[in-house]
């Protein structure tokens, strides 16, 4: 069947699907890459998904680095995203997958957060339920026993802290900046800023994990494009809940590639987790 055939609606959750696969994907090639600096594989994903928005650019004739007004939001939004990758890359690197990615997947609460406090937006009492299920949720996941062995769960969390603030910023460029320029300007400037990282806590690598990397950066981009894509056909609010099947592949994936499963009080964790988000969707949609 055609793309053509579908309604937008039904579009936007297509590709959300797909997003949340190439997001999960590039997570299990990230992992399996194996013992590598976080900085070194952060660079590889940027470096690929940079290649692919450029030449997009160039053939459409498209702005790569934005208009002069922009500059300061482009740039802390690229800073904001670059710190969002690297603990998100060393959360997946520590942790079972699926938790890693779920405690990414708390960024929607978090940009919740942030587009009240500094974009103004208005939170009700209903998104402050649902932040605080969420946050009940995220105990489940990373199990606080306060001791070194919290330390990848933390990070992963802050992970989502970051990838929030930079997901606000994108929200406040809003149709100020073309989805393409975003993208590049983004992984540009990380390529950019990580090199040096990564020259100094470089690891030789072998092919194999070469080509893991590249398939890491190629699945990214699948990812990135996929979910701009999806809102471009259809609103947040109708279709973000789509997004938590990245959990699902990410379980599958771990069982298969690691022979990994969550332990139960992290499935509790997705369940309260995904239960907020879904009251914060029935909500929205109404």
């Amino acid at each position: 069947m055609r793309l053509n055939n579908f309604s937008d609606r039904n579009k936007g959750i297509l590709f959300i699907i797909a997003s949340a696969f190439g997001f999960a994907m590039m997570a299990a090639f990230v992992k399996i890459s194996g013992d590598l600096p976080s900085f070194q594989k952060t660079f590889f994903r940027n470096i690929v998904s940079a290649t692919v928005a450029f030449i997009i650019l160039f053939r459409h004739k498209g702005n790569y680095f934005g208009k002069r007004e922009n500059q300061k939001k482009l740039i802390l939004r690229s800073a904001l995203g670059t710190l969002g990758i690297v603990f998100n890359f060393y959360s997946i690197d520590k942790l079972v997958l699926s938790d890693a990615n779920m405690l990414n997947k708390l960024s929607p609460f978090f940009v919740i957060i942030f587009s009240g406090l500094f974009l103004k937006e208005k939170v009700n009492s209903k998104q402050v339920i649902a932040i605080a299920i969420a946050f009940i949720g995220t105990l489940f996941v990373i199990k606080p026993s306060f001791n070194l062995e919290m330390i990848p769960a933390i990070i992963g969390v802050l992970g989502g802290i970051f990838a929030a603030a930079a997901y606000t910023c994108v929200r406040d460029l809003g149709g100020k900046e073309n989805t393409e320029t975003i993208v590049f300007y983004f992984s540009f400037f990380s390529s950019v800023i990580i090199l040096p990282f990564m020259i100094i806590s470089y690891k030789p690598m072998n092919f194999i994990q070469f080509i893991y990397l590249l398939l890491a950066g190629i699945f990214a981009s699948i990812g990135q494009f996929g979910i701009t894509l999806a809102y471009k056909y259809a609103p947040a609010k109708e279709i973000s809940i789509f997004d938590y099947t990245n959990i699902v592949f990410s379980a599958i994936i771990s069982v298969f590639l690691f022979g990994t499963l969550p332990d139960y009080l992290s499935v509790i964790g997705y369940m309260i987790i995904f239960l907020a988000s879904l009251y914060i969707f029935i909500f929205n949609k109404g």
